[in-house]
């Protein structure tokens, strides 16, 4: 782990606190930090779990912009913190 992945993690973790219930539900909320917990604890950007997290991450930002609840910018900076929260990918 790194100090940019646990600050990262912090970032979500006060995003998803300052936001609530008025802009998330439960479940939503849920999604997001099962997937910043699997992200930090991962070892590798090509762990199973950390894949399934961003996709589930990915999938959940897009219908929150597709029904009009949230921006498209602010659904990337929660999802790009998120994915901040694991290893980074490899550039081959």
């Amino acid at each position: 782990m790194t100090s940019e992945r646990s600050n990262a993690y912090g970032r979500v973790m006060r995003t998803l606190q300052d936001l609530g219930p008025a802009k998330l539900h439960d479940a939503e909320v849920a999604i997001l930090r099962d997937a910043a917990d699997a992200l930090l604890f991962s070892s590798s950007a090509q762990d199973p779990a950390a894949v399934e997290a961003i996709m589930l991450v990915e999938r959940l930002m897009r219908d929150l912009v597709d029904v009009d609840r949230w921006t498209s910018e602010s659904a990337q900076r929660l999802a790009d913190d998120v994915a901040a929260c694991g290893p980074a990918l490899a550039v081959v």
